[in-house]
This record gives C-alpha cells, sequence and structure tokens, in this order.
C-alpha cells in the first residue's frame, strides 16, 4: 500500500477549470494510469518530483499552486532567544 500523502492537492479542481478535464486526459497527458490520478486526489500517493512537475505543466501552474504542504509546527531557530509566556 502506498504511503498516505503529506501533501494536499488541487488536481480535482484543475482540472474542472481547463474544460472538465477527466482523469483519463490528465493520465495520459502526464503518462500514469488513471488509478494514479484517482490515488492523488484522495491523497493516498505521494507523487515523485518528476509527475509533480508534470501535472503542474499541464494546468501551466507552479507545482505549489497543485501541491500544499499543511504548515508544520515551527520550532524557534536554534540560540534565538526564548519569549516568557504572559
Amino acid at each position: 500500500m502506498s504511503p498516505k500523502s503529506p501533501f494536499t492537492n488541487h488536481l480535482r479542481r484543475l482540472r474542472f477549470e481547463h474544460e472538465e478535464m477527466t482523469q483519463e486526459e490528465l493520465a495520459r497527458r502526464v503518462s500514469v494510469t488513471r488509478q494514479t490520478i484517482i490515488a492523488l486526489e484522495a491523497n493516498r500517493y505521494v507523487p515523485s518530483l518528476l509527475l509533480a512537475v508534470r501535472l503542474a505543466r499541464v494546468f501551466r501552474v507552479g507545482v505549489e499552486e497543485v501541491f500544499v504542504l499543511p504548515e508544520e509546527k515551527k520550532e524557534p531557530p536554534r540560540g534565538a532567544p526564548q519569549r516568557d509566556p504572559d
């Protein structure tokens, strides 16, 4: 089983914004199976960098506009002064 993707994506929305492109058509354009597109849209598959770039190019957007990595809890940089809780 493929790992659950840490990314969320906008593939479904982008497909519909581009003349309601089917999963099959998108799969053909990026040289994968329709099942791969289904898994990507369900966040059940982590795409390779190559596939992520191909998908972005189909929609003429940046990879960051297709895939979003939710913000992780940020730790303060080492050596940064610590704030005192009020």
